[in-house]
């Protein structure tokens, strides 16, 4: 198996832990599904959100979802003009025997837009 990197990123409406929450669960859930993905087999994930984003932090969510014993970090996206607001961005490293260009990365709601090179 090889290490491998999955990206995706999600937008909210609103700054709330609800939805903050369950968009990034949704994200998560997404990208594991859509590359048939099991728990075992991530290494880590690296959380990144805008400077707007204030009211949790997107690993929580992920512990939610069974993911506490992966590690998971947060950190803060840079803060570029015109850049996507309320947005949470993911990159997941994982062990597998997908080829990087059979890879699906997952880009929702407002996030659609920013890496549309990249196969979905």
């Amino acid at each position: 198996m090889a290490l491998r990197a999955l990206r995706g990123a999600t937008t909210v409406e609103r700054d709330t832990i609800e939805q903050v929450t369950a968009r990034t669960k949704e994200l998560i859930s997404e990208m594991l599904e859509r590359n048939s993905v099991d728990k075992e087999h991530l290494v880590s994930i690296l959380f990144t959100a805008t400077d707007d984003i204030h009211s949790m932090f997107p690993a929580a969510a992920a512990r939610e979802l069974g993911l506490g014993d992966v590690p998971l970090i947060c950190a803060r996206e840079l803060d570029i003009v015109g850049g996507t607001k309320l947005c949470v961005r993911l990159m997941m490293h994982l062990e597998t025997d997908i080829a990087r260009s059979s890879l699906r990365h997952v880009y929702q709601y407002g996030a659609r837009g920013l890496r549309d090179d990249l196969p979905g």
